[in-house]
Order: structure tokens, then sequence, then C-alpha cells
């Protein structure tokens, strides 16, 4: 570990103290974990405290951990990559969700700015609630989509369809019209493939 990472490490384990996890070290990066009841208050520290000044988030994005091989811990996480400017060091922080079926942790919009376009899609692919969000809404899917498209408990094929109707001049839905068919793979070859 780097001097610069070491020192960061424990000015975050002093500062933070029982509201973080202990602080991992991985390929040259430092992740720091907190429970979604702290997840707010943790942010404003690091952005405010002279010590740290993360002033940029770079990034937020949703997890779900269903899949994951031996997981143990709960289902849902935002993961935000911040930057100090000042400092010129990077952090990663997750915020683990409490609640598996109604996930939800506080917004940090008014924190970082930035954050409100990535809260928005973390909560169109993955569900997770942003509670303070100034506008909560759909992005990347139809304002009539039922589930999350990135959670892995969401069916591999749909039951209906979308298709726009010049009649009603509106999209419409109906059930899915396509018939279920095995599809086998045409194999073309030269005219002299494989003579002498």
């Amino acid at each position: 570990m780097s001097a610069k990472l070491e020192r960061l490490c424990l000015r975050l384990k002093e500062v933070l103290a029982e509201r973080i996890s202990e602080p991992v070290l991985s390929r040259g990066e430092l992740t720091i974990e907190v429970d979604a009841k702290h997840y707010a208050g943790v942010a404003r520290t690091l952005r405010d405290h002279g010590d740290f000044k993360f002033e940029q988030l770079i990034d937020l994005s949703g997890i779900d951990y269903s899949a994951y091989a031996g997981w143990q811990g709960k289902r849902f996480a935002a993961v935000s990559q911040l930057t100090s400017i000042t400092h010129n060091w990077r952090l990663r922080l997750r915020a683990i969700v409490a609640d598996d079926e109604l996930p939800v942790l506080p917004s940090v919009v008014d924190i970082w700015n930035s954050a409100e376009w990535y809260e928005r899609e973390a909560f169109d692919l993955f569900g997770i609630l942003f509670d303070g969000h100034p506008d909560l809404r759909r992005i990347l899917t139809d304002y009539g989509f039922v589930g999350h498209p990135f959670r892995k408990d969401f069916p591999v094929s749909g039951y209906v369809e979308m298709r726009y109707d010049p009649e009603q001049k509106r999209v419409v839905y109906q059930p899915v019209t396509v018939e279920p068919r095995e599809v086998t793979p045409r194999i073309v070859r030269e005219e002299n493939y494989g003579r002498g």
C-alpha cells in the first residue's frame, strides 16, 4: 500500500470509526462499506471534511449480489466512485441496502448533484429507491414497464410486446405473437470446399 493510501485509510478509520467497515485495498483502489442508515452522513463527511475533500462523485451504480458465488450479505447495494481533486485520490463507497424486498437508500443529490442521473438509472434498472431524490422516475425503460431489467429475477422473455398503432396514434401493448422456434444455423461453404 502506498503511503498516501495508508494515510487516507488511517484517517477514514479515525474520523468515521464505527460508521464504516474496515477499509479494503484491492488492485490499488480503496473501498469502504457503509450501512444505509449512515450513508448520507458518511457521504457528507467525505465531501466536507478537510482531510478527505471528495468533491466529485464520478459514478454511482446499483449492484445485485443475488447470483454472486458465496455471497452471504444483503442483495442490493449502490456503489459510488469518489474523487478528491484537492488531495488527488479516489475512493469507492459501497452502501448496503437493508431490505431486499423494498431496497431504499437516502439520496446524495444534495451532496453531489451529479448523482441525480445515476440514482435514476439505479432506480430504473435495479429498483433501488432513493429517498429524497428530486425527480425519481424511469429514464431508460418505458413508463408502463413492469419490473427492473438488471434484477436477476426478471423473466428472459416477456409476456407483452408494444407497437405503434397508426389508427389509434399511440403505442399499444398486446400479447407476444412470436412463435417459439428452433434456430438451426445454415452452413455456407465455398464451392470446392474439401475437394483435393
